[in-house]
């Protein structure tokens, strides 16, 4: 049966502690959330008596008689899936976001959402054959694509043709008996980079998605900002000139018409028709055509055509962010999702044209880094989303 969840304010801090900084003693748990000894007794009590806390061996000893550590139950066990154009992830986690297995395979979203999550279904079910993983306390799922945060739905999705509307949270919640939460992915890899990397230390950030698609978490506060309607950081349809490139998403001249990865490679091939680059003229000789990895490469190589359209993108990137930064004032922008070899040329270029655009008090102490997680940030962000959800207060 599925872990309840905690029953009060106190229960969701403790377990939210021990999910984010791992096991610790109950002197420690009282100290951190302010408890008496006989409300932490009780109120762990309680958390241990719903399967959800459990005894991790003995703890360092503080003076007379050793105390015991507690952790989040070995029983809680979460699951993120993160959709992609053109493949499903699927992993296991534990009560700590760690992931403990993982499985990923290539699918076409184009057949609609049932054969989709079906796939998604059925590697869920081999990774909990795997790992004798009985019912899952909860199910984050991350979509490319505008997702309505209350309904569990993907609204419009250029990526996702034929999924509007689908209610691929009660799909997934139906299917597999436990609360089940559905974002964008941009959404889903800032709260990753918030669990377990460089966003860990600030309670205000931006988290630039690019990649196939073009997308901005805001963690506001330490908590995820979604906006009125689940539509906060969606600058891939900000229109950049009316007369731009064509979109996915039927307009023109959006920002991820510059700078997806479909952009770059469109640049890149138009660079190799009109003789700028041998470099990327020879990458595409034996299929007449592109990847982002190969712009990557040639730029990496020193091609000066390949530097330059990434280099166009990333100033175009770069004068988003200055909007966002001079009126969101973050304590640091993370960017992730730029190809292999692509990331440091266009974080130079991003970095320049923020700190001179932008005045010293919004810039001043600003880092633009790019992200230093692997790929794995969506599983754990995902987790995060659903354990958020599954460790609040009633």
């Amino acid at each position: 049966m599925t872990c309840v969840g905690p029953e009060n304010p106190d229960q969701a801090r403790l377990l939210r502690l021990l999910r984010d900084d791992g096991p610790r003693s109950r002197v420690e748990l009282g100290d951190a959330v302010g408890l008496s000894r006989t409300r932490l007794v009780a109120e762990v009590g309680r958390l241990v008596a719903q399967g959800l806390v459990e005894t991790a061996g003995p703890a360092a000893s503080r003076g007379g008689r050793r105390s015991s550590l507690l952790r989040v139950a070995a029983r809680v066990r979460f699951a993120g899936i993160a959709v992609g154009p053109a493949q499903v992830d699927v992993a296991l986690t534990d009560g700590e976001l760690n992931v403990l297995a993982r499985r990923r395979e290539p699918v076409d979203v184009r057949l609609g959402p049932e054969p989709t999550l079906a796939r998604a279904l059925e590697l869920l079910g081999k990774l909990r054959a795997e790992l004798g993983v009985g019912p899952l306390t909860g199910v984050g799922v991350a979509l490319p694509a505008p997702v309505a945060f209350r309904e569990g739905a993907p609204v419009s999705p250029p990526a996702l043709p034929g999924w509007h509307g689908y209610g691929v949270r009660d799909a997934l919640a139906a299917e597999l008996g436990c609360p089940v939460l559905v974002d964008n992915d941009a959404n889903v890899l800032a709260l990753g980079e918030q669990h377990t990397g460089t966003g860990r230390a600030f309670d205000d950030f931006l988290y630039l998605k690019l990649g196939t698609a073009v997308g901005c978490g805001l963690v506001l506060g330490g908590t995820l900002h979604r906006g009125a309607t689940s539509g906060a950081g969606a600058i891939g349809h900000l229109r950049l000139a009316d007369d731009g490139p064509r979109c996915a998403c039927g307009e023109n001249g959006c920002l991820e018409a510059y700078c997806s990865d479909d952009a770059l490679v469109r640049e890149a091939l138009a660079a190799v028709g009109a003789g700028r680059s041998a470099a990327l003229a020879a990458r595409s000789a034996g299929t007449g055509t592109l990847t982002v990895a190969d712009v990557g490469k040639a730029a990496v190589a020193g091609d000066a055509a390949a530097q330059a359209l990434i280099r166009d993108a990333a100033r175009r990137l770069g004068r988003v962010l200055v909007g966002l930064v001079n009126f969101v004032n973050p304590g640091i922008v993370i960017i992730g999702g730029a190809a292999s070899g692509v990331g440091p040329t266009m974080l130079a270029e991003i970095r320049s044209v923020v700190y001179r655009r932008s005045p010293p008090l919004a810039t001043g102490s600003l880092p633009i880094v790019l992200s230093d997680l692997d790929d794995s940030a969506a599983m754990v962000g995902a987790a995060r989303l659903i354990s958020d959800n599954v460790f609040a207060a009633p």
